[in-house]
């Protein structure tokens, strides 16, 4: 017998269908039915009949026809949403997807494995796996570890040893022992109590990189979690079954046990999760339509699911990456505003930097030189101010190297710390196998990438702020020789007026966020864990803080390329055209006032998709080998063409 999954106003109902050829509308106007069936003032509505209602699926929200066959419009045990007409704009309307749910519509399930031993995660990995673009397995090493690790639990359990967290009580209980009989109620409560935190969900790709950074860690075998409940974890991930894991409630010590706890209830059936399939319902419905069963926690279990720092670690590998893709794309941008401006490129050359030898800035200098050197890639911009009497440009455009270098550099030594930190056992106790006991530590506090993030926050914020710089510059006819606010009409057109507001808002913002959370620290658990790290707000602001990076420079490319339709029809450099040809792929010229929103958010998913890079690297990295043979990028956040970029091909002439 078919069964639907119906969400009504916030409750979940399970609707078996006993003849296949019902419809839609029925399908809804049973759910209401059981909806107020047991609603004291039928759910507010007079007459059941009377309710007015859509059908979607929760898959993608896509709305059905209410006269449709339900064996022509619907699968088997699908998630379908009814929504009451004027419910969508009440305060108290729950939907049934997170936000960005036209991203997750599009969810394929991957075909290809990553083999997760603890021990090699990358940053590049963990996004790729948040993606939805590997599923997991282990490899036969880390099955092992984790198999002797559980049978060091197992012999304390038989022994009736006391050991913390297994035998005893957590926290200021750590010297309250519990009967055997309550060993594995105790892993439930401890899951149940700790699953306190507040604020929105994780986004499917967030918890898809904490849940995988989780296996991660206890593929390690430090753990003490059994095979069994392992593999059934990594079941669920593989499934896409994702738990409802609020963003707020962590304090970074003793790890992030508020948001993963709730990671853990979804795995044992309780609370919410969320499968492309399914959309948000309760756990247990989930887990059912994909054939999963809820995990029945062993001694030890809960404590191994709920004990680490990997929501900051998580949440920090991607504010890495995405930081080291803007840093890149950053150097392209103000290029680009460079010759806009009709400025030297003299401030770049070799020999400037190599007396001061920093990584990041040698490796900015060299970006700058492959784009904009006019004997490699002449360009009628710079030829046509190339014997104007300006000595030097303002530091915005001259300190370039300086400035976007040491972010480089930033983002690099954060990386090593993430990195480190991805494959790092951060439980408490540490099973050790080989020695057959138990050790209580502190690899659980996140003071390490607690300060890592802020410090990364800090840096790339300079991005923005001398992007900013740029754009006012652009802005200003007294400083760029173009028209105010890169528009035609000025006066009854503003331009680009609000668009600079924006930015310098953004940045005014980033200044606040950019106060290291990791100075504080409140003590809690009763004086038992009395200094915390305040590492999840580290990594959330670090976040929000390369998202106005991101935007800032999304602005001043937009302004840029602007710019290059008052000097038309002179011609840039060769790579530098292909990045105006980009950008004027999805936002076309202004010849007035328009609605501008939409173009910034256009020209910010060119950054985020790295597109910028991506049309820039061959002449980059053809510039490289041209002029420094046998040498690699320098910055360890330059990355070489081979490794990022294996489909793409280096140009053999300036004919691309």
């Amino acid at each position: 017998m078919p069964r639907y999954t119906v969400h009504v106003r916030g409750e979940w109902l399970a609707v078996p269908c006993t003849d296949p050829q019902l419809t839609v509308g029925w399908l809804g106007r049973e759910a209401v039915r059981r909806y107020v069936k047991n609603k004291p003032d039928n759910g507010g509505f007079a007459s059941v009949d009377a309710v007015r209602f859509l059908v979607r699926r929760c898959k993608g929200l896509g709305l059905l026809d209410n006269e449709d066959l339900l064996e022509v419009a619907l699968e088997d045990n699908e998630f379908v949403e009814v929504v009451i007409e004027g419910d969508a704009m009440s305060p108290d309307f729950i939907p049934s997807q997170p936000e960005g749910v036209y991203l997750y519509s599009k969810y394929r399930e991957p075909e290809k494995y990553i083999d997760l031993d603890g021990d090699s995660l990358t940053t590049e990995d963990l996004v790729n796996l948040g993606k939805g673009h590997y599923k997991i397995k282990l490899t036969p090493i880390a099955e092992k570890k984790v198999q002797e690790s559980r049978e060091v639990i197992d012999s304390i359990i038989k022994e009736k040893t006391v050991v913390y967290g297994i035998t005893t009580g957590f926290g200021k209980f750590a010297r309250t022992v519990i009967p055997v009989n309550k060993l594995q109620e105790l892993q439930v409560n401890l899951v149940r109590s700790h699953s306190s935190g507040v604020g929105k969900p994780l986004s499917p790709e967030r918890c898809r990189m904490l849940l995988a950074l989780r296996i991660n860690v206890l593929a390690k075998g430090y753990s003490g979690i059994s095979l069994e409940t392992l593999k059934q974890v990594i079941e669920a991930f593989n499934a896409s079954c994702l738990s409802y894991v609020p963003e707020k409630g962590t304090v970074g010590a003793s790890g992030d046990l508020a948001p993963l706890s709730h990671l853990a209830l979804g795995l044992i059936g309780e609370g919410k999760m969320w499968s492309p399939k399914s959309g948000w319902a309760d756990a247990k419905y989930v887990l059912e339509a994909h054939g999963l069963k809820p995990i029945v926690l062993k001694p030890k279990e809960g404590l191994a699911l709920i004990n680490g720092t990997q929501m900051i670690t998580s949440l920090g590998c991607e504010a890495v990456e995405r930081a080291s893709a803007i840093a890149r794309q950053a150097d392209i941008v103000a290029a680009l505003t460079l010759e806009v401006l009709k400025g030297t490129t003299k401030a770049f050359d070799t020999d400037i930097h190599a007396v001061r030898p920093h990584r990041g800035q040698i490796e900015v200098a060299f970006r700058f030189r492959s784009l904009l050197d006019s004997d490699h890639h002449p360009s009628e911009i710079a030829e046509s101010h190339r014997f104007c009497d300006r000595v030097q440009d303002a530091y915005t455009l001259r300190c370039c190297p300086q400035i976007h270098g040491v972010v480089n550099d930033t983002i690099a030594f954060v990386k090593d710390i993430i990195t480190t930190e991805l494959n790092s056992a951060t439980d408490n106790p540490m099973v050790f196998a080989s020695r057959g006991e138990t050790i209580s530590g502190g690899n659980f506090h996140g003071e390490y990438p607690a300060k890592a993030l802020d410090y990364l926050a800090i840096g790339v914020h300079e991005l923005a702020a001398i992007s900013e710089r740029r754009i006012e510059r652009l802005c200003n006819p007294s400083l760029s020789e173009l028209p105010a606010f890169l528009v035609a009409e000025g006066g009854l057109n503003s331009g680009f007026m609000i668009a600079h507001c924006t930015a310098a808002a953004l940045v005014s913002e980033n200044k606040a966020l950019c106060h290291p959370s990791s100075v504080d620290s409140l003590s809690t658990s009763a004086a038992t864990e009395d200094h915390v790290s305040m590492g999840g707000w580290a990594a959330r602001k670090a976040l929000r803080v390369i998202e106005h990076v991101e935007q800032v420079l999304a602005i001043e490319l937009l302004a840029a390329c602007q710019g290059i339709e008052f000097l038309r029809p002179l011609r840039t450099t060769t790579p530098l055209e292909k990045v105006y040809d980009l950008v004027r792929s999805v936002v076309r010229p202004w010849i007035k006032d328009r609605f501008m929103a939409p173009d910034i958010e256009a020209a910010h998913r060119l950054l985020l998709e790295q597109k910028v890079w991506d049309v820039a690297v061959p002449y980059i990295e053809k510039y490289r080998m041209e002029h420094i043979p046998e040498s690699r990028p320098i910055s360890p956040t330059a990355f070489s063409l081979e490794s990022l970029h294996k489909t793409t091909k280096i140009p053999e002439s300036e004919d691309l």
